[in-house]
């Protein structure tokens, strides 16, 4: 499901990416593509590819909500409708993410998380996803408060894994593509 998935949203990607390119160049310089490092399976590091949002060289370790003023109208546009994730069907044709499961964080947040929240390794026990649980019930997360219950979400997921969990993920992603729930 996961090579299918991808497949066929890598060419949906293909297909859009000269039209977000063109209108990035018309926003203002600055590269198409930028890559991120992330935790993946078993915390090992992958490389996590977005389409560019913001103004300026992305800041590791920062919060959505702190880099709210360098985002681009374009790039505002990208998160709300979650079209910047679109390269990261590349991670997925790799096999360093699957379509569902917890998303893979930041490595200096990670890391970060890791001494401050009992079993907050535990959500690398699995192949990071392009959408998950805790994305489709509670949008991004800010701070460790956030963080709580989205460790929550993903270790539920974790415990319940199952065909039927992921339908409901599917479908519940689709509305937060129609909807522009949670966005940042």
């Amino acid at each position: 499901i996961d090579i299918v998935g991808g497949l066929m949203m890598g060419l949906i990607t293909v297909i859009a990416t000269p039209f977000i390119a063109i209108l990035m160049r018309l926003e203002g310089p600055g590269p198409v593509f930028i890559a991120q490092d992330r935790i993946g399976e078993y915390g090992k590091r992958i490389k996590c590819y977005k389409f560019r949002t913001m103004r300026g060289a992305p800041r590791e370790g920062a919060y959505a909500g702190e880099e709210a003023n360098r985002v681009t109208p374009l790039g505002r546009f990208l998160r709300r409708y979650r079209l910047d994730e679109l390269p990261q069907f590349w991670n997925i044709l790799k096999g360093d993410m699957n379509l569902i499961g917890p998303r893979p964080e930041q490595k200096v947040l990670a890391e970060a998380y890791a001494r401050e929240i009992p079993l907050y390794p535990l959500r690398h026990a699995v192949r990071p996803g392009l959408t998950g649980w805790a994305q489709v019930e509670q949008g991004y997360a800010e701070g460790k408060e956030e963080t709580l219950v989205k460790l929550a979400y993903d270790l539920y997921y974790i415990k319940h894994l199952s065909f039927w969990l992921d339908l409901r993920i599917l479908f519940k992603t689709l509305w937060v593509l129609l909807t522009g729930f949670g966005a940042k």
